[in-house]
């Protein structure tokens, strides 16, 4: 099984000898000799499998896959041993749905991010709130959005009573999270409720994760000027010192989310509030009284400064009677019923016209069917649970080249995008049926 027997930590400290290194060592070796490589073994692989799901034909997992056994087991090696270490990140920027720096971790750390995470998770979900909606199975937008509009429903008594909706988010959220807070919470949390044996193991790669600088030795994809117009509180880049978690990686969304499970808490359990749900940074409360709203507004920026070491964004409070309706995660929610925001409905458009030149340019290979299946899906998969027909109708045939329809068809109700498949011609059919 790889390069590393299923040895005990005495016979490691004999073949270790006098290397230099050998101190060291033994110190590892006495904190993770107790963990059971087949189990380790099992769970990368698992771990993998996993992660390679929506990620199997990036170059980094390519060049992981080729090699798959030696690469799983040098770093369960690594792992084992305690010498693992996180690789280089890619970074650059996304402009849709908002412009955004991204850190994307070497395909074996997501592998490793994502082997955490799976032992931390069940143990996360039982921490949780309901009403925290990102990055949780089950959960997600679609949830937060009905979740939000069954709270006005509920607070207004079916609209026919008065209620408020304050909404607020966080300015530069992640590139504040206060990396020495989080470890201490994560780090007190393990000690109180992870009872399994490989405890010191899943602590330290906690810890390496967490203090890990992506910024350091980082591949630049695209242009430096890629930069140009992004704030500096949105990049890591210019982080307050030991602030800022890479968005990109599976375990920073985790992590921030148990970052701010300590504001649900003190939402639920010390303000009582009953309408309050949120996504990663984005939030909405919904009372009957508005002035009661207002005053939470300064105790809600205390608990946050003085807590978590994060700040309101000032320009984004935003505090309306129900009737005027609530942007919140890509919809405008109204009474009785739910749009679609101005912004996706850009970005829409915008893909359109990027798979028109496509389309317009040459014939569509292969990888530029499938990017096409991805792009206007993922739209239409948004767009399909809310009152979206007639925009889906009107975008896809009035603005998409009909040159696509030669290669693709519409199911559902303008709900997905298929793949045409061709008929073969008699001598394949032939060739195959021999």
């Amino acid at each position: 099984m790889g390069s590393l027997s299923v040895a005990s930590g005495i016979q490691w400290k004999q073949a270790l000898g006098s290397h230099p290194g050998a101190l060291f060592y033994t110190m590892q070796l006495d904190l993770f000799s107790h963990i059971d490589y087949q189990q380790l073994t099992e769970e990368l692989f698992s771990a993998y499998f996993y992660c390679r799901k929506n990620k199997r034909n990036t170059l980094n997992a390519l060049k992981f896959e080729k090699h798959l056994e030696q690469n799983v087991f040098k770093l369960i090696d690594e792992i084992y041993k305690g010498n693992y270490q996180l690789g280089r990140s890619i970074a650059f920027i996304v402009n849709k749905p908002v412009k955004r720096e991204i850190f994307a971790a070497d395909f074996r750390d997501r592998v490793v991010h994502h082997w955490l995470i799976n032992k931390l998770n069940p143990l996360f979900e039982n921490l949780f709130i309901q009403d925290s909606y990102a990055c949780r199975v089950g959960k997600g937008t679609h949830y937060g959005v009905k979740r939000a509009d069954a709270f006005i429903k509920a607070c207004s008594e079916n609209y026919t009573k008065d209620c408020y909706i304050l909404k607020l988010d966080i300015q530069g959220f992640f590139m504040h999270i206060n990396r020495n807070l989080l470890f201490t919470m994560l780090e007190k949390f393990i000690h109180q409720y992870y009872t399994q044996a490989d405890k010191a193991l899943v602590l330290a790669i906690t810890q390496k994760i967490i203090f890990n600088q992506p910024t350091q030795n980082c591949i630049i994809k695209g242009n430096k000027k890629d930069w140009d117009g992004l704030p500096k509180n949105k990049s890591l880049f210019h982080s307050p010192p030991n602030c800022g978690l890479p968005i990109g990686n599976l375990t920073s969304q985790v992590f921030a989310n148990f970052y701010m499970h300590h504001f649900d808490a003190f939402i639920k359990k010390e303000l009582g509030l009953k309408y309050y749900g949120r996504y990663v940074d984005d939030f909405v409360i919904v009372h009957p009284d508005k002035d009661y709203l207002k005053s939470l507004i300064p105790k809600l920026s205390n608990f946050l400064l003085s807590t978590l070491q994060l700040t309101l964004h000032p320009k984004k409070i935003y505090l309306q009677h129900y009737s005027k309706g609530v942007k919140f995660l890509g919809t405008v929610i109204k009474p009785n019923r739910i749009y679609i925001a101005n912004r996706t409905k850009g970005n829409f458009y915008s893909a359109i016209e990027n798979q028109n030149k496509i389309i317009c340019d040459h014939k569509p290979t292969k990888e530029d069917k499938a990017a096409f299946l991805s792009s206007m899906n993922s739209y239409l998969g948004i767009m399909k649970h809310y009152k979206s027909y007639k925009l889906r109708k009107r975008m896809i045939f009035k603005r998409l080249s009909g040159y696509w329809f030669n290669h693709a068809y519409l199911s559902g109700g303008i709900a997905k995008f298929v793949l045409k498949v061709r008929p073969m011609k008699k001598n394949q059919r032939n060739v195959n049926m021999g």
